[in-house]
């Protein structure tokens, strides 16, 4: 059975290769905006839903069986005052996320949407979505710090403008919940979900 990956994110190839599973990697791309007073939790479950339909219709050209195949797409959303805060735009964006995350507590919100499979040649399960919270606190920021760290270029490409697997630890004084949502992929879920799936995983 083969597991395809449908996200362009170097940091998910990473956390699945880190339990010892080496997907195929097909990123898919959407319009991911946010509809007018969409809640949170609603967006990013949208987000990893039509990532998943995206990608199986791409997938049906290369795979004769779909039903040999298990799909798995992922939106994460860094989340403060049911605000959504996406990948930073540019200086300015960047400092107005930093200035509404420093010295207060956000939420780390993960969908991963996973297609069905045929486990141990039992019944075809459904499409599932799993949604992950995690509670990240930040310390109080100086302006030096926020100034320093968007130098080094890692926000651009971060949701809520850090990431917590590298210098963006530095900002975190606390987390509540899974480390690897936190990243970008939420590893014990998707394990179990996996595992339910026929999906042969090391542990």
């Amino acid at each position: 059975m083969r597991l395809v990956l449908a996200s362009a994110s170097p940091r998910r190839r990473e956390l699945l290769a880190q339990i010892g599973i080496q997907a195929l990697v097909r990123p898919v791309d959407i319009d991911e905006t946010p509809h007018a007073d969409e809640l949170a939790l609603t967006y990013v479950e949208r987000m990893a839903k039509q990532k998943l339909i995206t990608a199986k219709l791409k997938l049906s050209k290369e795979f004769a069986n779909l039903e040999d195949v298990i799909v798995v797409t992922c939106d994460t959303s860094v989340i403060v005052d049911e605000l959504i805060l996406g990948k930073p735009k540019g200086y300015e964006d960047f400092m107005q996320m930093m200035r509404k995350l420093s010295g207060r507590a956000h939420k780390v919100v993960s969908t991963i949407a996973i297609s069905g499979a045929n486990p141990h040649g039992v019944g075809k399960l459904a499409d599932e979505l799993i949604s992950v919270e995690t509670e990240v606190e930040f310390k109080v920021l100086s302006t030096l710090e926020m100034n320093a760290y968007w130098q080094t270029g890692e926000p651009l490409d971060k949701a809520g403008g850090y990431g917590i697997q590298s210098l963006g630890a530095l900002f975190v004084s606390r987390i509540k919940g899974s480390y690897s949502n936190v990243v970008g992929l939420p590893l014990q879920e998707l394990h179990l979900a996996l595992r339910v799936r026929g999906y042969a995983t090391v542990i």
